[in-house]
């Protein structure tokens, strides 16, 4: 039987997950919950309805919805548009086949792994001309253990170059049975003090760098990119990158990336109904550019190195 997973998105020419051109794949599912998530839809592991309001008709000119939801989570709302009681949801999915404006939609679908590397061998030229290939991100690929193992198996049967994204909170056995497929892992550590993480992020950081460890002590020779998104509030001090940069410094051979917090995923949790935790808050520039100074005088040595940017020229030449 062939193996199959939940898939909410498949991103072609990414320059910035891996070396080179790659696609990733963005399997759902994740234990971790952090306050400044920017793909909130890759949470649970199973689809999820989503309502863009602005797409709606209004009931006034289509009911569709709310004649074949059963469930009765489907009511009038605000502006002749429609309001989704998500309590009583049960996401059978049958108003998002009846809508015809497509304002009702699904994050995620199940997907087999011929089905997704289809896909990214659509673009394979590209990886042979940049070092690409592909990336399995999420949510957390290992939330899908089976899936993402099979997929990096058969990827790398096919030659495909193979990186992951992951967040390291997961069971070491299916951790080390991905790393022997990658050619690279992106690891986050998102901050070395454990109640701070548990705070932010549901869980505490003690497997994530337990696992860190494991993985540079029976795999010294992976490409290992440890990877900080910089968080307004959270980790957005020179003490705190600090404390990760001299904590990788004990791991032979990793690199070190610094992510700016973004706020692009914002409308994702209005189109599932939720509230975004973050709210206002911004990056402070100055303390970031303080943090990129120190990274840069102190542990250049670290730094992932730039990538010259892939010709677009080249890809759009292409067809895509």
């Amino acid at each position: 039987m062939a193996e199959t997973g939940i898939v909410f998105n498949i991103q072609k020419y990414s320059v910035h997950d891996g070396p080179g051109i790659r696609t990733v794949v963005f399997l759902k599912g994740c234990p971790l919950h952090c306050r400044w998530c920017s793909n909130p839809e890759s949470q649970k592991g199973a689809p999820q309805l989503v309502y863009n309001r602005n797409k709606c008709l209004g009931i006034e000119h289509c009911v569709r919805c709310l004649e074949v939801c059963t469930a009765g989570a489907l009511k009038a709302g605000e502006d002749n548009r429609i309001a989704i009681d998500r309590d009583v949801c049960t996401e059978c999915l049958l108003c998002l086949q009846a809508c015809p404006s497509r304002a009702l939609n699904v994050y995620g679908e199940v997907l087999s792994v011929e089905q997704v590397l289809s896909r990214v061998e659509e673009d394979q030229a590209f990886y042979t001309r940049s070092g690409g290939g592909l990336t399995l991100s999420g949510g957390e690929p290992m939330h899908q253990p089976r899936f993402a193992i099979a997929l990096l198996r058969e990827a790398r049967r096919r030659r495909l170059n193979t990186a992951m994204e992951t967040c390291g909170f997961c069971r070491w056995e299916d951790l080390r049975e991905a790393c022997r497929l990658l050619d690279t892992v992106l690891y986050d550590v998102k901050s070395m003090d454990p109640y701070k993480h548990r705070l932010h992020t549901g869980v505490s950081n003690e497997l994530i760098l337990e696992n860190l460890q494991r993985i540079r002590e029976e795999f010294p020779r992976l490409a290992l990119w440890v990877r900080t998104p910089l968080i307004p509030g959270f980790n957005d001090t020179v003490e705190e990158i600090r404390a990760i940069v001299e904590h990788i410094r004990r791991l032979p051979g990793v690199r070190y990336e610094l992510l700016d917090y973004h706020r692009m995923g914002k409308p994702k949790y209005e189109y599932l109904g939720l509230e975004f935790p973050m709210g206002e808050l911004k990056l402070d520039e100055e303390r970031a550019r303080a943090i990129r100074r120190f990274l840069q005088t102190e542990a250049p040595e670290l730094l992932v190195p730039e990538q010259p940017e892939p010709a677009a020229d080249a890809y759009r030449a292409g067809g895509r």
